[in-house]
């Protein structure tokens, strides 16, 4: 017999090698039906998997991420099957589940697969899913991979195999497919009820842009029809609300094939919007003690091998920048962190001077590749509103929780109502990937956990997405149609202090080594800003919206009264403009409703005599008449 340990805390006796669809169906058939796969000892498996030890157990429906992942994981898998009908000889690339669904990329040949193909595809997958095949795991030898693949002629699977190690290579099956995978997948394709093929796209193989181009076809798959529905829906709404379209129509940012994919240029607009976002952080950091300091855009490259940000980014970073001088390189900052550190090691500090709070806003560079760039949300040039702050040990709780409080403010006053916090910590089965010792990372990773337990912070935790030099908390924002935005972020840090030898005296008259914490509540000011466009459509709270008013006179004959209204607000410090063209007062009202100005004032005869305004609503309509002193206790009263 084995124990198995479920979340709610009960343990409970199993023979051995039972699975967790066998633990669902002793509980409930109800509970059996919708199992997709289980999560045991924390990683996630097939629910036919037998358990052949005490474990813990969660069983995984599409309520939860890990359910859909496999669910959506699965649909990927069912798709190449349809293709492989439509496309004799199709190759397949990667076929990974994402945060909406799923892609695979395959080189089709001498076929062209085209948007008009997508219907016909959709079809077949249904007709597939409906047969319900199950998915059958089968472990087989490195050699037994290559031959199968060879005989099939997939350079792309040939060239993955080669990269695993002989006995934890395995194949799945459904139907009449077979794919290299290491799964896990669903119990079986009749789970898929309905799917939609949202995209097709080019993509290189392995993101290589000197690799071949592949067809990458993205889907999103359901187990209800009802679910597809409302997922058009909310799709037809979030391109209404595209921070890429809204940014063009309001004027916020722009790009330049001159300048630079993924180099984004603000606007007056956006850059006035950005600034006050800057303007309320530092006033809040102000408050908090915070010390602004201003770093170069470039860094000596020796910089970024102390800190490790060489090793482990230096292929996703832009290329070194060489100096007339022989040897000497330069980089385009990929982190303000290492300046940072700079800071606190160019004289001597006592614990007298701790905590140490830098803040900066600090524009950095990442070479994304040009497949992955998006907008404000994937770049290669982003500001962080980025700060460190140097203490000692026995201070790391009292400044994480500061921190946190400050993260949460943020995240409250620009409206995001709904978020929880993730426990980023490392991957236990792959500790190479990061730096430290495992002393710093337990102290490290403890610290966040107890901070977390202190203010009774709803949190997940994840294995796998730690920092390289550290744990940490990560906020995971929901916007108004319900996705989920990772956006603020709090690090813990033993590591860097250490690579960079940082030193301060204690009160003992030695030398310790300090604690240093990033933090980010924006995590950048690119990416918020276009998390926000979208969670807000674009109708941005009054205290940051560009423009707070507009003035719209039905004629020339009352330009003189609408600009003495300007001079009035603007000096009670409000933003607004006088649309003064020779247009229809309806054409100014539409064209002023489209830039998603909060308020119109329609100013007539009737205004001028009675020295009041006429108020009309963005989206609301008209709000009656009221004097000019009224109008701005409304805005007042809406900041």
């Amino acid at each position: 017999m084995i124990q198995i340990s479920f979340p709610d805390g009960r343990i409970q006796e199993y023979p051995i090698n039972t699975t967790a669809l066998e633990i669902a169906k002793s509980i409930s058939e109800g509970l059996a039906r919708n199992v997709l796969a289980a999560k045991v000892n924390g990683v996630v498996v097939d629910a036919d998997r037998p358990i052949e030890s005490d474990s813990t157990l969660q069983l995984l429906t599409w309520s939860d991420k890990e359910g859909k992942s496999t669910f959506w994981h699965s649909s990927a898998h069912l798709m190449a099957e349809a293709l492989e009908t439509f496309f004799p000889g199709i190759k397949f690339g990667i076929g990974p589940p994402i945060e909406q669904g799923f892609y695979y990329d395959v080189d089709p040949g001498e076929h062209v697969i085209s948007a008009n193909d997508l219907l016909k595809i959709e079809q077949k997958i249904i007709e597939l899913a409906r047969l319900a095949n199950p998915y059958k795991r089968e472990s087989v030898s490195k050699e037994y991979a290559l031959n199968y693949f060879k005989d099939k002629g997939d350079e792309y699977k040939l060239e993955l195999i080669n990269e695993l190690q002989d006995g934890n290579i395995t194949f799945y099956h459904q139907g009449n497919f077979t794919d290299l995978c290491k799964g896990p997948h669903i119990p079986n394709t009749g789970f898929v009820k309905a799917i939609k093929l949202t995209s097709i796209a080019g993509a290189y193989w392995r993101g290589d842009e000197k690799r071949k181009q592949l067809t990458r076809i993205y889907g999103i798959s359901f187990p209800k029809a009802k679910e597809l529905e409302e997922y058009l829906i909310l799709l037809e709404e979030a391109k209404k609300r595209d921070h890429r379209k809204l940014g063009q129509e309001l004027e916020l940012f722009m790009f330049s094939e001159k300048v630079g994919a993924g180099l984004p240029i603000w606007l007056p607009k956006g850059t006035a919007l950005r600034q006050r976002l800057e303007d309320f952080l530092k006033q809040e950091q102000i408050k908090r003690g915070y010390t602004p300091v201003i770093t170069p855009h470039i860094g000596h490259k020796h910089l970024y091998q102390t800190s490790g940000h060489w090793e482990k980014y230096g292929q996703d970073s832009f290329q070194p920048i060489h100096t007339p001088r022989e040897g000497e390189e330069f980089l385009l900052k990929p982190m303000n962190c290492p300046h940072h550190c700079e800071i606190f090691g160019h004289k001597p500090r006592s614990y007298r001077d701790l905590p140490l709070r830098i803040a900066e806003f600090g524009t950095v560079y990442r070479y994304e590749q040009s497949g992955e760039l998006h907008g404000l949300t994937r770049v290669r040039s982003f500001t962080q509103d980025d700060a460190h702050l140097f203490c000692t040990p026995d201070q790391v709780k009292d400044e994480f929780l500061n921190v946190l409080d400050l993260t949460m403010l943020v995240i409250k006053k620009l409206g995001f109502d709904h978020f929880t916090a993730q426990i980023s910590l490392r991957d236990p089965e792959n500790k190479e990937k990061y730096i430290g010792s495992e002393e710093n990372w337990v102290k490290a990773e403890q610290a966040i956990i107890d901070a977390t337990k202190e203010v009774d912070l709803q949190t997940t935790t994840v294995l796998g997405e730690a920092a390289f030099y550290g744990p940490k908390l990560d906020f995971m924002v929901k916007d108004a149609l319900g996705r989920s935005w990772q956006l603020g972020t709090i690090q813990v840090d033993y590591n860097l202090p250490e690579r960079f030898q940082l030193e301060y005296i204690g009160a003992d008259n030695s030398k310790h080594r300090p604690v240093m914490i990033h933090r980010a509540p924006f995590g950048s000011m690119e990416r918020f800003i276009g998390v926000l466009t979208e969670h807000c459509a674009g109708k941005f709270p009054l205290w940051l919206t560009p423009d707070q008013f507009a003035i719209l006179p039905v004629s020339d004959k009352y330009l003189e009264y609408s600009q003495s209204l300007l001079s009035k607000l603007e000096a009670a410090g409000f933003r607004g403009f006088i649309d003064d063209r020779v247009e229809s007062i309806g054409k100014k009202i539409r064209d002023t409703e489209l830039k998603k100005v909060p308020y119109m004032l329609i100013i007539g005869e009737k205004e001028v005599d009675q020295q009041n305004v006429s108020i009309r609503r963005q989206g609301s309509g008209d709000q009656g008449t009221n004097t000019l002193d009224g109008f701005i206790n409304l805005l007042n009263s809406n900041l």
